[in-house]
């Protein structure tokens, strides 16, 4: 299935819900930071975020399993007149030494390792006065649709917005802000593009396309029940 979702997502504008607008608004929600912040982009697939925050004068080291995701980024990064370090490198075994970035980045990743895990490694890599910076889906009712629940449960259960900033604090974290992300970044950014896609997909493709469309359903059906939201995170 992970063959799959790389095939299904290859060329699109994104891989997961988000937008430019929120990565510059929690970009801005990060600060301040030092004039030239080195910047750890976690799980960067194509490199969306990776160019905006390299724009804003960022030093970029954006790191991914994926190599075609990677060489997509560079050849972007080139285009662009970017300069974008690109590494392929497991989000659970990060090459770098304690205290080595300002700002660690993290847009629709958390998940792969888990938030209260992901909080707990990747704490050590901020310098004195850096910032986390990640995107979670959560609920936003305490008494989500049994359908939905039955859903998340099943691929990643969630969590309210409370238990989630309860977790940061517990990882050892000041929550500096939440910004909640419009339902644009999940139809007109994400689910858009990938719908096009599914309709000429591969015949081989027909059970990730499956799960995709199922997906996009529950969305549209029980939106109100979940969101993604962005994290402003600051050790304490």
């Amino acid at each position: 299935m992970s063959d799959a979702f790389f095939a299904l997502h290859d060329g699109l504008p994104r891989q997961a819900p988000g937008s430019d607008a929120t990565t510059r608004r929690l970009l801005e929600l990060a600060g301040p930071l030092p004039e030239r912040p080195r910047v750890l982009d976690l799980g960067c697939g194509p490199g969306r975020s990776a160019l905006l925050l390299a724009e804003a004068g960022c030093e970029v080291t954006a790191v991914d399993l994926h190599q075609p995701f990677l060489d997509e980024l560079i050849e972007r990064a080139r285009r662009r007149g970017l300069a974008v370090t690109a590494v392929k490198a497991s989000m659970a075994d990060l090459p770098y030494a304690d205290g080595s970035f300002d700002l660690l980045w993290a847009e629709s990743s958390v998940y792969i390792l888990g938030f209260d895990n992901a909080l707990r490694q990747w704490r050590r890599l901020l310098a004195p006065g850096g910032t986390l910076v990640v995107t979670e889906c959560e609920w936003t009712t305490p008494e989500p649709a049994p359908e939905a629940r039955a859903f998340w449960d099943q691929h990643y259960p969630l969590r309210t917005p409370e238990a989630n900033a309860a977790a940061a604090r517990k990882a050892g974290y000041e929550v500096a802000a939440v910004l909640p992300m419009p339902d644009s970044d999940w139809f007109d950014e994400y689910y858009g593009p990938l719908e096009q896609r599914l309709e000429t997909a591969d015949p081989a493709l027909a059970e990730a396309v499956a799960a995709s469309r199922v997906e996009i359903d529950m969305r549209r059906r029980h939106g109100d029940d979940y969101r993604y939201a962005g994290y402003v995170l600051r050790p304490v």
